[in-house]
Order: C-alpha cells, then structure tokens, then sequence
C-alpha cells in the first residue's frame, strides 16, 4: 500500500502504506515517479515542495533504462496522545 505520485498530467495517488520499523519509529512512505519528458528543474521543484510542505525526505532515487527516475520518500508518523 504505497501512496505513488505520477508525473503524468494531474497527479495520481494510490494507497500509502505505514512501515514499523525495528527502533520503535514508524515511517510513512510516497513513491514519485517521473517520466523521461519531465525537466530535472520541474522534478526537483516537486521533490522540493513535498519536503518543505508536506515534511518529507529523499530516501531513495533510482534511475531505470527507459529514463524514467523513481523517488521513494519518508516521513516520521507522529501519533498523538489525548490529553484529557
């Protein structure tokens, strides 16, 4: 279930995934994939929004043969605790 973000016109999400890691952390990751039409300008434009807004980080890039380039970030889960 990852959430997956398509540089094809308007953005296309699917379903995001939760992964428990062995520290006790929780993290939350986006796949981004762009094509090989994309501008490296435009793409990093979009990698940089998602960090700044959304409070992501780069965890990984890969580059396939066709061009398309393919982003995985993350972001830690902070569960909230009610207070009353």
């Amino acid at each position: 279930m990852a959430q997956h973000v398509s540089g094809d016109g308007p953005l296309r999400m699917a379903q995001h995934y939760v992964e428990e890691s062995g520290a006790g952390s929780t993290w939350e990751y986006m796949v981004v994939t762009c094509q090989p039409r994309e501008s490296l300008g435009e793409v990093r434009r979009r990698l940089i929004d998602h960090a700044e807004y959304g409070k992501w980080e780069l965890r990984r890039t890969r580059i396939y043969s066709g061009g398309t380039r393919r982003y995985w970030l993350r972001r830690r889960v902070m569960k909230v605790r009610a207070t009353l």
